[in-house]
């Protein structure tokens, strides 16, 4: 099954065409999505999350229609922002975490183990009872993964997730999210070099494809283009 699979996607907000003839099958497990700002990147990622409603053409993502089943797309995805205080709805970092099983209805000492495991996964071990507010910047990024994978996501869509993090914390977020733990990636950035260590890529310029391919050979084209 494909990770994400689009024909003649298109996307209007405000009256302007974002999005356009989009058509992409990605069996990648790891898939960057590069481009300019405004280029309709992160549109994109939010139409595969199920946030923006496509327009036109047809989409599946993990075989799931967002705009059809929402239901069942929400099971098994999972987004991750690039600002982490706007993902922190709850007091402590421990409620933060438990309030992604909520939906579930996951049975009390399960939600507790899980939490207990995402914690310590992403070393905020011993921290279930902070105010999650008074994390550090790259905490609070690790807070929001571990929001993301406690509930054990098929699809993981992190847009521009370690912008706002230091060279060190960049790293710790990126290799969580590229480790093969049982999920798929689609990842939004700037990072060209997190680019690279992706499967797959997708340049997008203006709203339509310009590229897809194995990752190397599409930031090298987008790169290429930089420097004309």
């Amino acid at each position: 099954m494909s990770t994400i699979r689009c024909a003649g996607l298109g996307v209007r907000l405000g009256g302007r065409e974002v999005l356009r003839e989009v058509s992409l099958d990605l069996p990648a497990r790891t898939i960057a999505l590069i481009g300019d700002n405004g280029s309709g990147k992160s549109t994109f990622a939010r139409v595969l999350a199920g946030l923006v409603r496509r327009t036109g053409g047809d989409l599946r993502v993990l075989g799931c229609d967002p705009d059809h089943d929402p239901a069942a797309l929400r099971a098994t995805v999972a987004l991750v922002l690039s600002n982490p205080d706007a993902q922190i709805m709850m007091p402590t970092v421990a409620e933060d975490v438990a309030l992604s099983l909520r939906a579930a209805r996951v049975p009390r000492a399960e939600r507790d183990a899980r939490v207990e495991a995402a914690l310590a996964r992403f070393g905020l071990d011993g921290m279930g009872d902070r105010p999650a507010h008074d994390l550090s910047g790259g905490q609070k990024q690790l807070l929001a993964l571990c929001g993301a994978f406690v509930r054990e996501p098929a699809l993981v869509i992190a847009d521009e997730p370690t912008a706002f993090l230091d060279g060190r914390n960049a790293r710790r977020v990126a290799d969580h999210l590229l480790a093969d733990a049982g999920h798929s990636l689609v990842l939004v950035t700037h990072d060209l070099a997190l680019a690279r260590r992706c499967e797959s890529a997708v340049l997008i310029a203006d709203g339509r494809v310009a590229a897809s391919g194995a990752s190397s050979e599409v930031v090298d084209a987008y790169e290429g283009a930089l420097a004309c």
